[in-house]
């Protein structure tokens, strides 16, 4: 239920600032998203993948994930909570066999930052 309430919370959270923004998605997900930032370029997920503010990142092989934090679903069938994102991250193919997505091998702590920064995509 706290995720949810802190979801609900981003999302209505249009005219928060940057920081504020990152502190919600901190509390969120227990992770770091100035870390997460620089942790998608290290894993390659902009090779795939266009993500605001990640300058490389203008890929267009996956979905854009532009506003990710406030979709419903993630790949098109996960409920979209922060145990989900982490765990598509680092697991793609357990989650989904037929995924495209590659297993990176992104750490529990570089995923956390990750999920932190995706969800400050609002």
């Amino acid at each position: 239920m706290r995720s949810w309430i802190a979801i609900v919370a981003l999302s209505v959270c249009g005219a928060c600032t940057d920081e504020r923004a990152k502190e919600m998605a901190r509390n969120l997900t227990g992770g770091d998203p100035d870390r997460g930032r620089v942790q998608i370029h290290n894993y390659g997920c902009d090779t795939c993948h266009t993500i605001p503010g990640v300058m490389t990142a203008t890929a267009t092989v996956g979905p854009p994930l532009t506003q990710i934090g406030r979709r419903s679903y993630l790949a098109g069938r996960l409920e979209n909570t922060p145990e989900n994102m982490f765990e598509w991250i680092r697991h793609p193919r357990r989650v989904d066999e037929k995924t495209a997505m590659p297993d990176t091998g992104v750490t529990e702590r570089d995923a956390r930052d990750i999920v932190a920064y995706l969800y400050t995509l609002r």
